[in-house]
């Protein structure tokens, strides 16, 4: 038993007590004003985001000339405030990026698990799903989906959950095979363990730092891809305020009123950005081997 011990040790990433690095204190903070953004918009700002006023439509930011104090990032072509849109816009990429990472990931990390433990004809079964998976065109799938359940913020998480599960499969299934020659999980086997046993107790704790890692980019993609969804009218409906959306509505008056785009994309790079820095900070805290791969 302690030879299991120690080996097991040598397993699992030791998180040991050292200070964040850099991309992690600052993707941290970004994460955390997003966070606290989206949570609080109501208290932020009492403006209703779908509120048109025609008398001021493209009121430009408060620091140029015809701006508005009430207006800090001016308004749309339909008089709707940016700045209330662009907070409750929060709201729609925090819930898609966490509920498609908690979707995608339960199903990829189940079948990595059993892929990469089972081996065989289930291994095999598992690969051709994916394989299949890879080879079905996303927008086609978003459009079909659209189409039978209609738009709403449900259809995009269905959407972006069901297809992001192939990332996490293909990691932890490589990783799994990796961990199951090991000398801790044939002692494990040994000593009468049973399998479920030696999946959750064993692999499934030496992988987590691998996974909780992947989640990080992963949310990241589900806010970009909810994003482009909407751009293309495919994402959320038009009464709930959206990013993609936002950016959409501004392209065609990039020339006039430039804030309209400008900012709803400036939302959307500041927060992928940050979850993306966060990731690589959190992969070189929690395996400082990583650097430089």
């Amino acid at each position: 038993m302690t030879a299991l011990a120690l080996d097991a040790a040598t397993i699992v990433p030791t998180v040991r007590r050292r200070p964040m690095n850099p991309s992690m204190v600052i993707g941290t903070l970004v994460i955390a004003l997003v966070g606290f953004i989206a949570i609080f918009a109501p208290w932020i700002v009492h403006i209703d985001p779908n509120f048109q006023d025609l008398t001021k439509t493209s009121v430009p930011p408060a620091w140029l000339v015809g701006g508005s104090s009430d207006h800090v990032l001016g308004t749309d072509h339909l008089g709707r405030d940016m700045f209330a849109r662009i907070l409750f816009g929060s709201r729609i990429a925090a819930i898609v990026g966490l509920s498609v990472v908690l979707i995608g990931g339960s199903i990829g990390v189940t079948l990595g698990l059993l892929a990469g433990y089972v081996g065989g004809w289930v291994d095999d079964l598992i690969g051709r799903i994916v394989d299949v998976q890879l080879a079905f065109p996303f927008i086609l799938l978003a459009v079909a989906l659209v189409a039978v359940l209609g738009s709403s913020v449900t259809t995009v998480i269905a959407v972006l959950g069901i297809t992001s599960w192939v990332q996490y499969v293909r990691v932890v299934r490589a990783e799994t095979k990796a961990l199951r020659q090991r000398d801790f999980i044939m002692a494990a086997h040994a000593t009468g363990a049973t399998n479920a046993r030696i999946i959750f107790m064993h692999i499934l704790p030496n992988i987590a730092s691998v996974v909780i890692v992947l989640a990080t980019f992963e949310v990241a993609r589900a806010i970009i891809l909810e994003s482009a969804l909407s751009f293309l009218g495919l994402g959320v409906p038009q009464a709930i305020p959206s990013w993609g959306a936002m950016l959409a509505d501004g392209r065609q008056f990039l020339d006039t009123a430039w804030w309209i785009g400008t900012f709803p994309g400036l939302a959307i790079m500041v927060t992928v950005l940050g979850v993306n820095i966060f990731g690589d900070g959190l992969r070189d805290y929690v395996d400082p081997r990583s650097r430089g791969r």
